[in-house]
């Protein structure tokens, strides 16, 4: 015998569950979500069979479902996976935290490295320059502390004020421009190196959210200009025969109908099921991707990180000449190790320039891409707002099909939240009640 592998309960149904506040109908949690409408049926049933939920049955056959308000406690108490899960987001937040910040850490930790490397080669290569020389110890200990203290005040002008100077300097800015202050120095040389993400993330899932509401709001009947400024890659032969709708037809479960003059409009009878009377929901006129942006750091920010990385590579190539010969293995230790990582530290510094420059090319291709596919939404949903004869005439007879039809409680005729025979007794009696009324109107 095989065992059913169960699976864990959809996010997107038990969002849209929470939205509708928890009565709610096949039809209104795939427009809501964007889902298929024989996936969403499918994931509520296994929702309010593992939550405790109930159905209501309408008398024209029409089904509600009604979810407790705490089925997210009784869902983690049964399934490990949704406990582990959220457990597994809290640390994972702290993960990627460190993460972040590792690079700038690595980039402020190789240049001190180098820079303590470089004085100790400098004050070796001075001694070993006065010794032979026959100077006196005391102008060799002048000398080398001279050289010490030049070099270390040349390096803590360079980082340190400049640094915590301009961090007390952008929290302020920050702060007069009311806005908020969201990336430390760390973050934001991660953010340069690597951006911030993907800019659209959701996009398939706002698409299909957005359509659905252009559905509900035409109570279940359009017309396929309605739905164009949210789809991509529409050609011109698509759009002459709107082939383009049919993936909205497979989703929503819709049938097209031939209007008189020729022209199809489309209804969808699931998504005008309703479990509650909502009222038209805003939406955007078209489907507006977010551009790709280089980095939310500051632009003071972004300087820093490439004047560090800049001292970075500098430092390297100095260290690089200093340690010809067998100077590393003269001096051992510190330096040593820094000889044995140089080819690292040398590669991280070239790379912590090229890696944003490559970045900033793609971006900017995928940028154009982007601006073209918001440019024919946007056309698209201008020729809407400015229909012609024709398209009036469809979206008119499109709303000769549209309906909204509210399943009340006063419509149900059967729940799983009360017992069968009981049920039965008080639909008996309000068909006794409903034939009275007749009978004393008659």
């Amino acid at each position: 015998m095989i065992e059913e592998k169960k699976m864990a309960p959809s996010p997107e149904i038990m969002k849209s569950v929470e939205q509708l506040d928890y009565r709610v109908t096949v039809g209104d949690v795939a427009a809501n979500a964007g889902l298929e409408i024989n996936l969403a049926q499918q994931q509520l049933l296994a929702l309010a069979a593992d939550a405790g939920g109930h159905l209501q049955v309408a008398d024209s056959g029409d089904i509600v479902y009604l979810f407790p308000k705490n089925f997210r406690s009784i869902l983690r108490n049964k399934y490990w996976k949704i406990a582990l899960k959220e457990w597994w987001e809290k640390v994972w937040k702290i993960l990627f935290y460190l993460i972040r910040i590792s690079f700038g850490i690595v980039l402020i930790a190789s240049i001190i490295l180098m820079a303590i490397a470089i004085t100790l080669i400098l004050i070796a290569i001075s001694s070993n320059s006065d010794s032979d020389s026959g100077s006196s110890s005391g102008g060799s200990r002048n000398s080398s502390r001279g050289g010490t203290s030049f070099f270390f005040f040349n390096f803590s002008d360079l980082f340190s004020p400049f640094y915590y100077n301009y961090g007390d300097s952008y929290r302020q800015n920050r702060n007069n421009s009311g806005e908020k202050n969201q990336l430390n120095f760390l973050e934001a040389v991660f953010s340069f190196l690597f951006g911030d993400g993907l800019p659209n993330p959701d996009l398939e899932e706002r698409r299909w959210q957005e359509i659905g509401t252009v559905i509900k709001n035409n109570r279940g009947a359009i017309v396929a200009e309605q739905i164009a400024p949210y789809l991509d890659d529409i050609s011109a032969s698509s759009q002459e025969y709107e082939d383009y709708i049919i993936p909205v037809l497979a989703r929503f479960n819709g049938y097209p109908e031939v209007a008189p003059d020729g022209g199809i409009i489309y209804y969808f009878p699931e998504l005008q099921v309703t479990a509650s009377k909502r009222q038209i929901q805003a939406k955007s006129s078209y489907l507006r991707e977010s551009l790709w942006k280089f980095s939310q750091a500051g632009s003071g920010q972004i300087m820093l990180a490439i004047g560090l990385g800049s001292v970075n590579i500098i430092l390297a190539l100095v260290l690089g000449h200093l340690l010809t010969g067998e100077i590393a293995d003269q001096l051992g230790g510190l330096v040593a190790f820094v000889d044995s990582i140089y080819l690292l530290l040398l590669g991280y510094g070239i790379a912590f320039l090229v890696i944003p420059l490559i970045r900033n090319f793609w971006i900017q291709w995928r940028n154009e891409a982007i601006k073209e596919r918001n440019k024919q939404r946007e056309r698209r949903a201008m020729e809407l707002n400015r229909a012609d004869e024709n398209l009036r005439r469809k979206i008119e007879y499109a709303s000769q099909f549209a309906a909204q039809k509210v399943i009340g409680n006063e419509d149900i005729t059967y729940s799983t939240e009360t017992d069968l025979l009981e049920q039965e007794a008080q639909r008996s009696d309000k068909i006794d009640e409903e034939w009275r009324r007749r009978l004393e109107r008659n």
